[in-house]
């Protein structure tokens, strides 16, 4: 999509006072600056597209003017040019500032007026709480957005996109001015998403100042005034009107130098190994994963990049039989195979590491060493039915010691762990399988510098030892720093490769603009 495309109107007034000033906001956690001396400005009657890379600091800024999170003092947050103390959400509230977040908060048993009056209800002189009343006071702001269902219907049976009208509705029968949706078109249809863009259209003539958080560059064509960019915890700049186009935008989100504890040992360059997996075709039937093709080589570490819902982790599902192909092949050394379950993946060496390490990957109320023996502990057990405790034991103490895990011992209780230890207890598991193919979503999601390149050391060793590793990361930094070669994601398909036979330079610049959908 061109610049002539942008949203221009209505735009702010020139030199008016914004309905909501940022200025100087930091926020330091322990061991890492979050944000450092942020500014934002939002005018009412303008959509302000907020963007950057993931772990920009978006969501950050965003929960301290929700009243989630305290900022470091120093800034200050003006709403009509007025300083205001946001020390908690419902004090956003009172500053008739609402965000509707992708997680959306509202209680499925109860009807629409009661989650619009949710925490405020209003109560008859007995105490009991005035149903009636609710149901009337919120009809007209229902009908105001065009509600197809009325104050009286339980949110349980609405949709997902209803839901979130449910929550538009509450925050402007509060008498919101502010309004921040968060990636909102995440779980909407091509439909859904054409009635939440008028509804915003509509807000925004209503004099609404609304600020859009998305990574999709099309919907910031189609209705921002003007997009403000953060990156790694830092204000950019502010694009307006003509001046906002894709070089732009990729140069302004991604134009970062590369951390120095990326080292290969591994012959990135060198003649490339036997192919061990090849994807033809692969597909969920195009809801998430639309026809997909690759190859792995040995001793390769492949990263597949994109922005968030680009498909990504459903690709990697598909290939582990975690979830159901609807067409395509898997082949293992130019062989077919058939995975349907992930127990298939792992009997052919096909390992997957989760990017949900808590809810999906471990045990946390089990030991270190439980954890780790998971996958393996039949295999040592006498008949397959009495446990081979001693062996079990020393291979988490040969594993803790490989993968430099710290904890006091094995016995200790993973939930206890940071979370880079957790990640490499998680990665003990799947190595002890010993696995031809090892994919690794998102690996050091939620860790420190320290175990980052811990783990980057791992994946180095393993394609030393030609093992084929998929590397899944959001971090641009970590993509081009440990892989040889980068596939690209956008909605759904290999938009492009980047490295390798492509002749392509892994840069972020190129990465970006296959994932923006604007490579030349």
């Amino acid at each position: 999509m061109d610049q002539a495309t942008v949203a221009t109107e209505p735009a702010p007034v020139s030199g008016g006072v914004p309905a909501l000033e940022m200025r100087g906001i930091s926020k330091t956690f322990p061991g890492v600056k979050a944000l450092n001396n942020v500014e934002l400005k939002a005018y009412g009657g303008e959509v302000l597209a907020l963007m950057g890379e993931n772990g920009a600091g978006k969501s950050t800024l965003m929960k301290i003017l929700s009243g989630a999170y305290s900022a470091d003092p120093g800034g200050a947050i003006l709403i009509n040019g007025k300083p205001v103390q946001i020390t908690d959400p419902i004090a956003a509230r009172r500053n008739g500032i609402s965000i509707i977040y992708q997680e959306l908060s509202l209680a499925p048993n109860l009807t629409v007026a009661e989650n619009m009056y949710l925490g405020n209800e209003v109560r008859k002189s007995g105490g009991r709480v005035d149903r009636a009343t609710m149901r009337e006071a919120c009809r007209p702001v229902l009908e105001r957005l065009g509600a197809p269902f009325g104050p009286e219907t339980p949110v349980g049976s609405l949709s997902i996109a209803e839901q979130q009208l449910v929550e538009i509705a509450r925050a402007l029968h509060s008498e919101s001015r502010i309004l921040v949706l968060d990636e909102p078109t995440t779980p909407l249809s091509s439909r859904e998403v054409d009635r939440l863009f008028a509804l915003v259209r509509k807000l925004r003539s209503d004099g609404i100042a609304l600020i859009y958080i998305s990574h999709r560059m099309a919907e910031i064509y189609e209705l921002a005034n003007r997009v403000s960019v953060l990156r790694d915890g830092t204000y950019v700049g502010t694009l307006v009107g003509s001046e906002i186009s894709a070089e732009s935008l990729v140069k302004m989100m991604v134009g970062r130098d590369l951390s120095s504890f990326y080292k290969k040992e591994h012959d990135p360059h060198g003649s490339r190994g036997a192919m061990i997996l090849e994807v033809k075709g692969l597909t969920d039937g195009g809801k998430r994963v639309k026809p997909a093709s690759f190859q792995l080589h040995q001793g390769e570490v492949l990263g597949i990049a994109g922005l968030v819902g680009s498909g990504r982790t459903e690709l990697a599902r598909l290939i582990y039989g975690a979830d159901k192909r609807a067409g395509g092949e898997v082949l293992l050394d130019g062989k077919p195979v058939q995975i349907n379950a992930p127990e298939e993946a792992l009997d052919l060496g096909i390992a997957y590491l989760t990017e949900d390490r808590k809810r999906l990957g471990l045990f946390l109320d089990m030991s270190c060493g439980e954890n780790i023996n998971l996958g393996v502990i039949a295999r040592d057990a006498w008949r397959r039915m009495v446990l081979n405790r001693l062996k079990a034991r020393e291979r988490s103490e040969s594993a803790f010691k490989a993968l430099r895990v710290r904890a006091a011992s094995p016995l200790v209780q993973v939930g206890s762990l940071s979370g880079g230890n957790q990640q490499k207890v998680l990665l003990s598991r799947w190595l002890e399988i010993g696995p031809r193919v090892l994919i690794l979503d998102e690996p050091t999601r939620g860790v420190d510098i320290g175990a980052k390149s811990e783990i980057y050391r791992i994946i180095d060793e393993l394609a030393r030892r030609d093992i084929g590793v998929i590397v899944i990361s959001s971090e641009l930094p970590e993509i081009i720093g440990i892989c040889d070669r980068v596939l690209v994601m956008r909605e759904g398909h290999i938009e492009g490769e980047v490295g390798g036979p492509s002749g392509r330079a892994i840069t972020q610049e190129n990465i970006m603009a296959y994932a923006a959908g604007v490579a030349a």
